[in-house]
């Protein structure tokens, strides 16, 4: 999914998720690190891009872009999904 915004996810972030298989998420805040900033801790994933997007601030803009962001950031370019289970 690609919109006008990031999307918020639960997942922390870790350098290099991409390219380890996908049923490894790291695990608690304490894995969550990002070298790009050595100094804030629990980050979690922000995918797809949005209209804040330039070639100096974030490098991709597609649905499986990944950058790291603090749970504290108030942003305009950041969204969720909500999703329920219809079985329920």
């Amino acid at each position: 999914m690609t919109s006008n915004v990031w999307e918020w996810t639960s997942d922390w972030f870790s350098v290099g998720h991409d390219n380890k298989a996908h049923s490894i998420n790291p695990t608690g805040l304490n894995k969550s690190f990002d070298p790009k900033k050595p100094t804030e801790t629990a980050l979690h994933v922000i995918k797809g891009g949005s209209y804040f997007c330039a070639p100096n601030y974030c490098s991709r803009y597609r649905p499986a872009a990944r950058e790291s962001e603090s749970p504290d950031t108030g942003t305009t370019h950041i969204g969720f999904r909500l999703v329920k289970n219809l079985q329920d």
